[in-house]
């Protein structure tokens, strides 16, 4: 139901303390993968109150399930897969599926400090390199793109797949979900060249061997019946 919507970067950055931000009008790729998550999760248990939908959305965004200033937003993918495991939502299947480990040091968001207005915050910022610097001692997983066609069959309809990058700082470049098609796995998601939320018209294996710098893919699997509290 979400195909055509618009797509929008940095529909969470706001000036002023964190907040958590509702808006189905327009997405980026991160937004539309927690949108969907909340809304699959709470239609497995039959709930339907806006209410629900927004304390799920709390949960899965921030560190803990609370909103807690802007270092308590779940910024890295590796750091919101992780966070989200814990809490028995979405698991890192990467492993399982054939990756391998490897380590990323993170600091794409404080190397650039300017671009984002809550860590001109002394404490914010202090506190985002804790985070990052946590995240960079955790030994991740992910599948060369090389490997992708021998390993795709254990990928499901559905899965969280996202894009991992070599570029210095950050652990992804985009994320969206698995759908399967005569020619291998495509991609659904939030999509800033095709300004909306789409069906990839090319595989998730031809989308890797696009640029150099787009290393493989870190798994993701829904497991949580219930998002909510």
């Amino acid at each position: 139901q979400f195909l055509g919507v618009p797509y929008e970067a940095g529909t969470l950055e706001r000036e002023g303390p964190e907040e958590l931000v509702v808006n189905l009008r327009a997405f980026d790729c991160v937004t539309f993968i927690e949108s969907v998550v909340v809304m699959a999760c709470l239609i497995r248990t039959g709930k339907t109150d806006f209410a629900d939908y927004v304390a799920s959305l709390e949960r899965i965004r921030y560190r803990g399930g609370r909103c807690d200033g802007y270092p308590s937003r779940l910024h890295y993918f590796t750091d919101w897969l992780h966070d989200n495991g814990r809490k028995g939502i979405a698991r890192d299947i990467t492993a399982e599926s054939g990756g391998i480990p490897f380590r990323k040091a993170l600091h794409e968001l404080t190397d650039h400090r300017d671009d984002h207005p809550p860590l001109r915050n002394t404490a914010a910022f202090r506190r985002m390199r804790i985070v990052e610097a946590a995240c960079s001692r955790r030994t991740l997983h992910y599948v060369p793109k090389a490997e992708l066609k021998i390993i795709e069959k254990r990928i499901e309809k559905g899965d969280i797949v996202a894009i991992a990058t070599d570029e210095e700082g950050i652990d992804v470049i985009h994320a969206g979900f698995t759908v399967r098609g005569r020619r291998g796995l495509y991609l659904l998601h939030a999509s800033r060249a095709a300004g909306s939320v789409v069906l990839s018209d090319i595989t998730l294996y031809r989308t890797l061997q696009e640029r150099r710098t787009r290393t493989g893919i870190i798994v993701g699997r829904v497991i949580a019946p219930d998002a909510g509290r």
